[in-house]
């Protein structure tokens, strides 16, 4: 019974650190003071797209193709790099498009991008071997530390870099995720 919780939850923890959502969620907590609501809609999205995994297997991606799923998660990496460049302006502040939703944010980013991802697929495959509750209990936890953690180092370095030149990284890196999505 307890491999049932730790083996999916250290091989998630593993397999997402350092990963693209947690990189999109330690940037996306730059871009607010509104934290808990930002690790909410990013807990949410993960408990859908990975309970739904975790359910029905790898369903999903035989109803809708990987593909499509890849194009669909570039696209919305693209559009949020593109609002977070372009909402720059000259004064050194940007305005507060997502801080107006964090919740909302950090949902769509981790719900768009985690179909078909190594982890989804990875619970999916726990989920055919161990006690599917337990799967997700560890996988939750798992991605939650993970995400908390994303969350405090994004408020830490707001402390010493200036917020315009976390956006313009940002808006960067969002970019380049969006771009390496599409083309890989």
């Amino acid at each position: 019974m307890l491999a049932d919780l730790l083996i999916p939850f250290i091989t998630i923890a593993i397999a997402e650190f350092g990963d693209k959502t947690q990189l999109s969620v330690l940037l996306l907590s730059t871009r607010t003071g509104r934290h808990l609501m930002l690790l909410t809609g990013v807990m949410l999205a993960f408990f859908i797209v990975d309970g739904f995994a975790i359910l029905l297997g790898a369903w999903i991606t035989e109803v809708v193709p990987a593909s499509v799923l890849k194009i669909i998660s570039g696209a919305i990496f693209l559009l949020f790099g593109i609002t977070t460049l372009r909402d720059l302006d000259g004064d050194g502040e940007e305005s507060r498009r997502f801080d107006d939703s964090p919740f909302l944010s950090g949902f769509l980013v981790i719900f768009l991008a985690e179909w078909g991802d190594k982890t989804q697929i990875a619970s999916a495959i726990f989920a055919t071997q161990y006690n599917p509750w337990m799967v997700l209990s560890g996988t939750m936890l798992a991605l939650f530390m993970l995400s908390l953690s994303a969350i405090y180092l994004g408020r830490f370095i707001l402390r010493y870099i200036k917020r315009r030149t976390i956006s313009l990284a940002a808006g960067l890196i969002f970019l380049a995720m969006g771009v390496g999505l599409l083309l890989l």
